[in-house]
């Protein structure tokens, strides 16, 4: 059994594994392309964004709002046009609408990220396999002298022949690792960037909530009095342990 997977790992030869590192780079550099695209189609001032989405919060202007993230190109305007879409409904109901666009854009985002990170993981094991099947076949040259008795020429060819399939092996290993290196910097690259999305996604959110609660709760506060009163809330938490335990005490009361 042994000695006929050798002679079909010798047969073979490792040139098949070099192909297909090749066809396997070749789908990787396409997903990079198309996902460094969409990305930067994606792009947009999330901070000015930001600022003219509380602006015409304040100002009372749900349509303007609407129609100013309705203009933007982002993944962050897309999940708060949904929440303002069921705003009529309440906070509780813009919020859950906004977490499942959300979850949408995430799906989006992270869309065929998962082979960038398989293949950073697996090519290196594609390409040891390569140098597997290279040095299998150069020990199989090299014990051919000693079975055959060849002649001094002869054994300087096999000799020869053994330096070119170590070559051929470790050259399996370089490609492999010369493919994983920029699928797994691609793949981190994105990731990154869809942690970095996700997160002000979250924070327009809750600009779009805390007008909502603010004017629902009829006390006549707008939005940047809550909003600065919560952030202000939570630093002097975050400070102060005590604090926070009252805080939580109280809250139970």
């Amino acid at each position: 059994m042994i000695e006929r997977v050798k002679s079909a790992m010798v047969g073979a030869g490792a040139g098949w594994v070099l192909w297909l590192m090749l066809f396997l780079s070749v789908i990787s550099l396409a997903i990079m392309l198309e996902r460094a695209w969409l990305f930067w189609s994606l792009r947009d001032d999330t901070a000015s964004l930001m600022r003219e989405l509380g602006r015409l919060l304040r100002a009372g202007d749900l349509e303007g709002a609407r129609r100013r993230l309705e203009s933007s190109p982002s993944a962050e305007a897309a999940v708060v046009v949904a929440g303002i879409v069921e705003a009529d409904l309440g906070p509780a109901a813009a919020e859950e609408a906004m977490a499942g666009a959300s979850a949408l854009q995430k799906l989006k985002l992270e869309r065929r990220l998962a082979y960038l990170g398989t293949l950073g993981n697996n090519a290196p094991f594609i390409g040891l396999l390569g140098t597997v099947i290279g040095i299998v076949g150069a020990f199989e040259q090299l014990g051919k002298p000693d079975a055959s008795g060849l002649a001094a020429a002869q054994t300087t060819t096999v000799s020869a022949a053994v330096m070119t399939n170590i070559a051929e092996a470790l050259v399996a290993t370089a490609v492999g690792l010369l493919i994983a290196i920029p699928a797994v910097a691609a793949f981190n690259f994105f990731q990154r960037i869809v942690k970095t999305t996700l997160s002000n996604t979250d924070a327009l959110a809750h600009v779009l909530l805390a007008h909502l609660k603010a004017s629902g709760s009829g006390d006549g506060r707008d939005i940047e009095s809550v909003m600065e009163h919560a952030a202000g809330r939570v630093e002097r938490t975050s400070k102060n342990p005590s604090t926070a335990r009252a805080a939580k005490e109280a809250g139970g009361e």
